[in-house]
C-alpha cells in the first residue's frame, strides 16, 4: 500500500474528527431550532419597520405581503416594499394584497431610483427603504426577502428574542423548498455547508470572530445600524447578510442566528441547473475571488468528501476501514439536517455526491467571475470586475 494513500486516509479521518467534535456542533441542528424555544414576551413592544426589496417577484409578492401584514405582533409596525425596477406586476400585486388583508394603511410602496455605482442591487433597495421609513422612527428594522412567507407569530418571536438577549442582529435561516428531486438531493446540503462555515454557536459567542447571518429574515436594531455607518458601510457586498453581521460584531454588537420551519421560501428549484446558479452566485465571492483559495477549497472538498468514499471500496483493510469511518461520520453529521427537511434518512449517505456538485458549482462561480459575469442575480452581475 503506497504511503501517500495511508497519509491521505489519516488526514481525512482527522478532518472528520475535527468537524464532528470541534466545529461548534454545527450539525446538531436541533440546538439552533428557534421554533422549539418559548418566547419570553416583553411588557413594552418596540416599533418595527419591515422592508422587502422586490425585483420581478410577481409570483410570490402577494403571499409575502399578506404574511407580513397579518402578523400578531402587539406593537406598532409598518411595511415598505421597494420595487426594484420590476418588469412585471410586483408593485400592483403587493398593493392589492395589502388591500385584501385590510391593512393598506400600513403598506408603503417605494419605487427604486437608478442603481448608483458601488452599490449592489439589494442593498440599494434596502437603503431606500430605510431612508423612506426614517420618519416612522422604528426601533428595529425587519429585513426580509420577497419570496419568504412567515407564520403570524414570526415578528413577535424575533423581537422577544432580540429584547431578552439584547441582540443587535437576530436572523433566521428559513426553510427552503425540498420537493423536487434536485432539491432533495442538494438543498439540505446547502444548509449543512452554511452551518459548517458559520456555526451558530460561534456566531452567538461575543468573544469569537465568527460572524454570519441569514439574509432572508433579519431583525436589525436601528441604533446598531447607525453605529456602523448604515448600509453604506457594506454597500458593495455581494454576501450582504454576512457582511452586515461582521460589521456589527466588530463594532461590539451582539448577533444570533437560528433555524426555523415557520418561515418558508416560496422559491422552487426544479432543476440541478437552477441550484447550480444559486450556489454559483456567491461561491467565488465567499473565497474572496482568490484563485489560490479556489484551488485549496476544491482540493479540500476532494479530500474531505470524495477520498473517504474511494477508500471505502479499497481492498486494503486499513484504507477501507478508515474510509468507512469517515463516511459514517459524515453520514451521522448530515442526518439531522436531512431530518430537519423531513426527508428519508437514506439521503444522508449521499452527502459526497452533493459535495461533488457544490465543488462543480464553485468552479462555475469562478469561471463566471473571470468572464465578468459574477454575482448574477435578476439580470445583474454584481461581483466586482476582474
Amino acid at each position: 500500500m503506497p504511503t501517500v494513500f495511508l497519509f491521505l486516509a489519516a488526514l481525512s479521518l482527522l478532518i472528520w474528527i475535527a468537524l464532528t467534535f470541534f466545529r461548534g456542533a454545527f450539525w446538531q441542528v436541533r440546538r439552533f431550532n428557534a421554533d422549539l424555544a418559548a418566547p419570553d414576551l416583553p411588557t413594552v413592544w418596540p416599533k418595527v419597520l419591515a422592508i422587502v426589496p422586490a425585483r420581478n417577484e410577481a409570483e410570490t409578492i402577494a403571499r409575502v405581503v399578506e404574511s407580513i401584514l397579518k402578523q400578531t405582533f402587539p406593537g406598532e409596525y409598518r411595511l415598505i416594499v421597494v420595487d426594484d425596477h420590476s418588469e412585471d406586476s410586483t408593485a400592483s400585486l403587493a398593493e392589492q394584497s395589502a388591500h385584501f388583508a385590510g391593512a393598506a394603511a400600513r403598506l408603503n410602496i417605494v419605487s427604486a431610483t437608478a442603481l448608483p455605482t458601488g452599490w449592489t442591487g439589494k442593498l440599494w433597495a434596502l437603503q431606500q427603504g430605510v431612508e423612506n421609513g426614517a420618519a416612522f422612527a422604528a426601533d428595529y428594522l425587519w429585513l426580509t426577502d420577497a419570496d419568504i412567507v412567515h407564520t403570524p407569530d414570526t415578528l413577535e418571536r424575533l423581537v422577544a428574542r432580540a429584547g431578552k438577549q439584547k441582540l443587535d442582529l437576530t436572523s433566521l435561516m428559513v426553510l427552503l423548498q425540498a420537493k423536487s428531486f434536485a432539491e432533495r438531493s442538494l438543498i439540505p446540503a446547502f444548509l449543512y455547508f452554511f452551518l459548517m462555515l458559520y456555526p451558530p454557536k460561534w456566531i452567538a459567542d461575543r468573544q469569537a470572530k465568527t460572524a454570519g447571518a441569514a439574509g432572508g429574515c433579519m431583525l436589525l436594531r436601528r441604533e446598531a445600524l447607525e453605529r456602523i455607518g448604515g448600509l453604506t458601510a457594506i454597500r458593495s457586498e455581494v454576501i450582504d447578510d454576512c457582511a452586515l453581521a461582521r460589521a456589527l460584531k466588530r463594532s461590539g454588537g451582539a448577533i444570533w442566528m437560528g433555524l426555523t420551519r415557520k418561515s418558508v421560501s416560496l422559491r422552487a428549484y426544479s432543476s440541478f441547473r437552477e441550484i447550480r446558479d444559486l450556489i454559483a452566485r456567491t461561491a467565488f465571492t465567499q473565497l474572496r475571488y482568490s484563485s489560490l483559495v479556489l484551488i485549496g477549497t476544491l482540493l479540500g472538498m476532494l479530500l474531505t468528501y470524495i477520498v473517504p468514499v474511494v477508500f471505502a471500496f479499497n481492498t486494503s483493510p486499513i484504507l477501507w476501514r478508515i474510509g468507512l469511518a469517515d463516511w459514517a461520520l459524515m453520514t451521522i453529521s448530515y442526518l439531522p439536517t436531512v431530518r430537519f427537511y423531513g426527508l428519508s434518512p437514506l439521503w444522508a449517505p449521499t452527502l459526497p455526491l452533493a459535495a461533488a456538485f457544490y465543488s462543480y458549482a464553485t468552479w462555475v462561480s469562478a469561471l463566471r467571475f473571470w468572464l465578468g459575469k459574477g454575482g448574477q442575480w435578476k439580470g445583474r452581475a454584481q461581483a466586482p470586475k476582474k
